[in-house]
């Protein structure tokens, strides 16, 4: 049996400094952009993890869909051209970028400045903070509070190289952290209780919580 998970309220205040964001006006329509490019159909090569729920995954046929892939599809049918999906892994991501292997890379990837200076980023199209998840059954009282949980042992599962894991050691240092290659690694770890916890960005939890019911 799958075990379910719940969101640690606690690191979502911690980790994002607040609980809910401004409201923001809805339109109806979006404004007009200024002219657009046209790529005369050519091929994009667009890099995708496919493990990143619910912007990349693959569903039970193995076919890649969620948010990136229609977003993918929709930018190319304004811009003529044509969308190849290059299944990438994190690791190495960028430098593939820079070195050209790839036009694009759509991941739900956080801007910061080292990547910046490997690759260029368009403008920011979603913001969300980062949560830890634990087990739905967790009692263990040093998963209730900030300080309680940063002075025990309890680990922290992560993936290598992402914002989580900077933020991962930032909080209970090198020694207390768990880097896995891919995203869903660490929340298999939790499931089969190798890990006390585990820290992803907020939409991914809710998204692997949504593929992934108790």
């Amino acid at each position: 049996m799958k075990k379910k998970f719940v969101i640690s309220l606690f690191m979502v205040v911690l980790l994002t400094g607040c609980a809910q964001p401004a409201e923001l006006p809805v339109s109806e329509e979006c404004p007009p952009v200024g002219p657009q490019t046209d790529l005369g159909g050519r091929e994009v090569r667009i890099a995708i993890e496919n493990a990143y729920p619910p912007f990349n995954y693959l569903d039970d046929d193995g076919v890649g869909v969620g948010w990136d892939y229609d977003v993918g599809r929709a930018i190319c049918e304004l811009l003529n051209c044509t969308p190849i999906f290059v299944e990438t892994a994190w690791e190495g991501l960028f430098e593939a970028m820079a070195a050209g292997e790839n036009d694009v890379a759509f991941d739900g990837i956080t801007i910061n400045l080292p990547r910046s200076l490997k690759i260029d980023y368009s403008d920011p199209y979603i913001e969300y903070g980062q949560v830890v998840v634990v087990q739905e059954e967790e009692t263990r009282p040093e998963l209730t509070s900030e300080e309680s949980f940063v002075a025990s042992d309890l680990n922290l599962g992560t993936q290598i190289g992402t914002t989580n894991e900077i933020t991962a050691i930032k909080l209970v240092g090198e020694d207390r952290i768990m880097s896995f290659d891919t995203f869903d690694l660490p929340m298999v770890a939790l499931e089969a209780g190798e890990v006390d916890s585990v820290i992803i960005d907020e939409v991914a939890a809710i998204g692997f919580m949504g593929e992934n019911p108790g």
